[in-house]
């Protein structure tokens, strides 16, 4: 059987985001998935970027090792899981003209039936990371992708993370994610690729 294919598609400032999407990877590929990783790119340019420190420098450096995500990558993915970090509460504007840019697809249909996930970050504790993980199963919905929560089926659960997806708080980037987060970061990668296996092989049983 084919394997299941994820994609996912982050944004990241200052590298928590990243770390965490790079733990998702390690779980979808350790449940036999093809991943492709991509990194939302900025809307704004670089005379804006430099008013906050280290921006401008971090984005240069991970847009060298990942390609910005297309269109193409939606449709070539089983599943997709977003990545964000909070931004006053909500989906970071980055990904989210990403989302926005998959009309064409919504349109013809051609999200319908994938998974989807999402994971995120936050500098402040209790800075809005379950309410911007909400927030995105709204445009998920939209896009008829079929969305898949953690909930609690781990024991990685009880230590960290949310029911909605893997989070971090950095503390002003103080912090970076410890290994019970990665954890369950790792289990949401898991869990993504199980259920898109699942459902694959449930479609290729009836189109036998």
């Amino acid at each position: 059987m084919q394997k299941p294919k994820v994609l996912i598609v982050f944004y990241s400032r200052n590298c928590s985001t990243e770390t965490l999407a790079r733990a998702v990877a390690e779980g979808a590929v350790e449940a036999g998935a093809e991943i492709r990783m991509r990194r939302a790119r900025e809307v704004v340019g670089p005379e804006v970027m430099q008013q906050a420190p280290g921006w401008l420098e971090n984005a240069t450096a991970m847009n060298k090792k990942y390609e910005a995500p297309t269109e193409a990558d939606s449709e070539w993915a089983d599943a997709i899981v977003f990545g964000t970090p909070t931004r006053f509460g909500s989906i970071a504007t980055e990904l989210k003209a990403y989302i926005d840019g998959l009309g064409g697809l919504w349109f013809q249909g051609k999200l319908n039936g994938k998974v989807g996930s999402v994971f995120g970050s936050t500098s402040s504790r209790h800075g809005g990371n379950e309410a911007t993980l909400l927030s995105i199963y709204a445009p998920m919905a939209h896009l008829g992708l079929i969305i898949v929560p953690l909930g609690y089926a781990d024991a990685v659960m009880f230590k960290a993370g949310t029911p909605y997806g893997a989070t971090h708080v950095s503390n002003l980037d103080a912090v970076k994610p410890d290994e019970d987060h990665l954890a369950v970061a790792r289990y949401q990668g898991r869990r993504v690729a199980t259920v898109a296996r699942a459902l694959h092989y449930k479609q290729d049983a009836v189109a036998a």
